[in-house]
């Protein structure tokens, strides 16, 4: 029974760690998505879900860390690497402006990559700065906690030093990937040589702290165990309750096609996470995450009967129109394909809402 649950959830108390475990062993997941979907419903009262128009840039692929879940990175000198010139970058966003329009900070660019050795503060101050002066309609949601940490390093410069010189040349907000499970334990299985969990939050707290928005995301379904998840969440909320800078929780699992740890049984049980360990995982987030707006839906990995399921699972965002993906197609799962902008409008209104297109910031645009 989870009444006393419930009654937390109606009463707006919030609910504690020993509360979300019993969640994710309590066996009727409907009942845990009514919970959520009233949680989202409180939140978000209209019947609206809102998108964004946004590309995907994956900048380089290069990356020295080589963690285990990625089949995407490429070594440091492979053949097979790359850095884009700017000018393919251009070209990219050109064509995100043609369907997004010319609304100032209306349209999103994430851009991420892997750690590359060669790529300097520098580099990224002066692509930046190019894209801001070329595209001031575009809001720059660029690179992960782990791509600035690396940055900092080799670029011999703090973390706020560094983060401000990235938001001074452009960089409008900062996306939550890197986090995968935030527990030094699991990042020693599956990428030991990645950052410590006190270093991810470190960059979203000090981003916060300087007035930029950050979001925040979870990859599960691999080597953790739930109370590594719930940790998971508790350390997200605990940084919530500092500054409110986290603007939305996405959260996916594991894709192991061609990837080291997919091949690897003595580390996980090759079993990938189902439909419903997705649904029933976001939605105790949303109980769990009291104070982090919006949920978005994660149809890259999901694909959309799923994704549209998870609106009443406590998700009030479709995400974003990407254009184009790599990460999680280099691991054999791609649905981008088919995530047309008409398509995502047809899904969420066939869900029964509205589709209200927003930017970065969840302000709506139009």
């Amino acid at each position: 029974m989870i009444d006393d649950i419930a009654e937390k959830v109606y009463n707006e108390e919030r609910i504690s760690f020993d509360d979300a475990m019993r969640l994710f062993e309590h066996p009727n997941v409907t009942e845990i998505g009514l919970l959520a979907d009233f949680v989202r419903q409180r939140k978000w009262p209209k019947d609206q879900v809102t998108y964004n128009i946004g590309r995907n840039i994956n900048y380089t692929n290069v990356c020295w860390v080589k963690c285990d879940f990625c089949a995407f990175y490429r070594s440091p000198g492979s053949d097979e690497g790359y850095v884009l010139p700017n000018e393919l970058i251009f070209e990219k966003i050109d064509e995100m402006v043609a369907l997004g329009g010319d609304t100032v900070k209306s349209n999103e660019i994430l851009m991420q990559g892997g750690l590359n050795p060669k790529l300097r503060i520098e580099y990224y101050e002066e692509l930046f700065s190019a894209i801001r002066e070329r595209y001031p309609q575009v809001h720059q949601h660029c690179l992960s906690a782990t791509e600035i940490i690396y940055i900092a390093h080799i670029s011999r410069l703090s973390l706020e030093d560094c983060i401000r010189r990235l938001r001074d040349a452009g960089l409008d907000s900062i996306p939550g990937a890197g986090a995968e499970i935030l527990s030094d334990e699991v990042r020693d299985v599956i990428g030991f040589r990645k950052d410590r969990v006190s270093e991810w939050l470190d960059v979203h707290r000090i981003a916060h702290q300087l007035g930029m928005r950050t979001s925040a995301t979870m990859m599960y379904g691999h080597v953790e165990t739930i109370e590594q998840r719930v940790t998971h969440l508790e350390h997200l909320r605990n940084v919530q309750d500092e500054k409110g800078g986290f603007t939305a929780f996405i959260a996916w699992n594991f894709q192991p096609d061609y990837t080291d740890l997919g091949g690897d049984t003595s580390r996980w049980d090759g079993k990938k996470a189902t439909g419903y360990d997705y649904l029933r995982t976001i939605a105790i987030s949303r109980l769990f995450l009291d104070n982090i707006p919006s949920f978005q839906a994660s149809w890259v990995t999901q694909g959309a009967k799923i994704a549209q399921v998870s609106l009443k699972y406590g998700v009030n965002d479709f995400g974003s129109t990407m254009m184009e993906e790599n990460v999680v197609s280099a691991a054999g799962t791609s649905h981008t394909d088919a995530m047309t902008l008409q398509t995502m409008q047809r899904l969420i209104e066939d869900a029964g809402y509205d589709a209200v297109r927003r930017n970065t910031q969840y302000d709506l645009v139009n």
